[in-house]
């Protein structure tokens, strides 16, 4: 069954992604910001079921597994990896034998409705992420008056999630994944390429919770940091060696109150199009 592949697809995606150190961010090596990697496992199997419901819409998919997780773990820790994730699933429910994965996801999004909309905006608010603020138009603690992906547009400048959904997770498909390949055959291992992928994308990409947050005071000092760890990787046959590192800069990100999650976010869809796509390839 289709939602067989994706649930599994969903959980191993989630999961690798905890069990790959990203400084900052919550991960096996070390918990952060007052959550644990129990809260982020008990979100993943309370979201999958609702991801992978094939009955229902892509706005319902995300509302659902957004109010399911609030419920279980009384916190965000999802909001970002359920907006991603639920367009890729749907995207591979739908795309047909003729069709790739972007190309499916790309008429997913050209087509989301005003419900969809709606239903973002009320997980978003049930999600409460920090640093949400107001804007003048779309403010999602009103009433949307436009599509799902028209409502992205307004903050696609400002957020990378919302960027996936006007640009067609060109990030993912352009820049994770062959980040991804390349740390795998470096390496021949996946949580060591999935570290590789979040290194590579802080370093190229603000992340948006920490602009939100800070703003941009904080951005170039993370780029530095990220870019000399990407050229430590880059250069050796075992990646345990930047472990020390690694360490360092989580204790300095944390210590400073950064939390790069829209990368980890990131992070999760680059693993969940690379397992659907790994499928496709069987």
């Amino acid at each position: 069954m289709v939602s067989d592949i994706t649930k599994a697809a969903y959980l191993r995606a989630c999961e690798l992604e905890l069990k790959a150190f990203k400084p900052g961010n919550v991960s096996i090596y070390s918990p952060g910001h007052d959550m644990t990697v129990e809260d982020f496992r008990v979100s993943a199997e309370v979201s999958v079921s609702h991801l992978c419901n094939s009955s229902l819409t892509l706005g319902e998919r995300i509302f659902e597994a957004v109010r399911a997780t609030r419920e279980a773990v009384g916190c965000n820790t999802n909001l970002g990896i359920v907006l991603l994730a639920a367009p890729l699933i749907l995207a591979f429910e739908e795309k047909g034998a003729h069709k790739t994965l972007h190309e499916s996801v790309t008429n997913i999004l050209q087509n989301t409705t005003l419900e969809d909309a709606e239903l973002v905006y009320n997980a978003i608010r049930k999600a409460n992420p920090g640093g949400l603020g107001t804007v003048d138009e779309g403010d999602v603690n009103s009433s949307p008056n436009m599509t799902l992906k028209d409502a992205m547009r307004l903050a696609d400048t400002r957020d990378s999630i919302a960027r996936q959904y006007t640009g067609s997770f060109f990030d993912i498909f352009h820049l994770a994944i062959p980040m991804y390949d390349d740390g795998l055959s470096q390496w021949d291992n996946e949580e060591w390429a999935a570290v590789s992928v979040y290194i590579g994308l802080l370093s190229r990409i603000p992340d948006s919770h920490v602009e939100r947050k800070f703003g941009t005071k904080q951005t170039q000092w993370i780029t530095e940091q990220m870019a000399r760890l990407e050229a430590s990787l880059s250069e050796t046959e075992s990646p345990l060696t930047v472990l020390p590192d690694l360490w360092n800069i989580d204790r300095e990100f944390k210590n400073r109150g950064i939390n790069p999650g829209t990368t980890a976010d990131l992070t999760v869809a680059c693993l969940l199009v690379d397992g659907l796509m790994k499928h496709d390839a069987k």
